[in-house]
């Protein structure tokens, strides 16, 4: 798979949790095993992360009926702490996740290269449903949060 010059794909959403707590989600194994995966027969049984310039990411993506499995995998260009995270996937292509805080909202943002075997509209859809896979999952342990601080205020 090659990426053509000029052929960007881009998915955003908005989470209700600050931009650290996004931030680890986003970026620690035990968490990106959690929510790594397009759809509910998909999970993610592995992830090794080394955030850094130089660092590799290996997540593994696999049906839950063991029909199939993948590595999505790559090296980071460039990771600026709660801002942006810049790689180059291991087919050569390129993506980068924009993070922005709003208060307590953070926005991201994930810009790829397209690859040739899928229309845009199916890879867009993919990719989208990762990111809300996340949000839904992000969004969740911030309420935890939220909750168990509520709950010991009232002790």
């Amino acid at each position: 798979m090659e990426a053509k010059k000029n052929n960007r794909l881009s998915v955003q959403t908005s989470i209700k949790a600050p931009i650290e707590k996004v931030w680890e989600l986003w970026t620690n194994p035990e968490h990106i095993v959690k929510w790594n995966f397009a759809s509910i027969d998909w999970h993610a049984p592995k992830a090794n992360n080394e955030l850094k310039k130089g660092g590799r990411f290996v997540f593994t993506m696999a049906a839950k009926d063991g029909s199939m499995s993948f590595d999505f995998s790559g090296i980071y260009t460039e990771v600026l702490k709660h801002k942006m995270i810049a790689y180059t996937m291991d087919d050569g292509r390129t993506a980068r996740v924009l993070f922005a805080s709003e208060g307590i909202t953070t926005q991201i943002t994930e810009q790829f290269d397209a690859e040739t075997e899928n229309t845009h509209e199916l890879q867009v859809l993919g990719w989208q449903a990762i990111l809300t896979n996340f949000r839904a999952y992000a969004e969740s342990q911030n309420l935890s949060v939220i909750i168990g601080r509520k709950h010991l205020h009232l002790n």
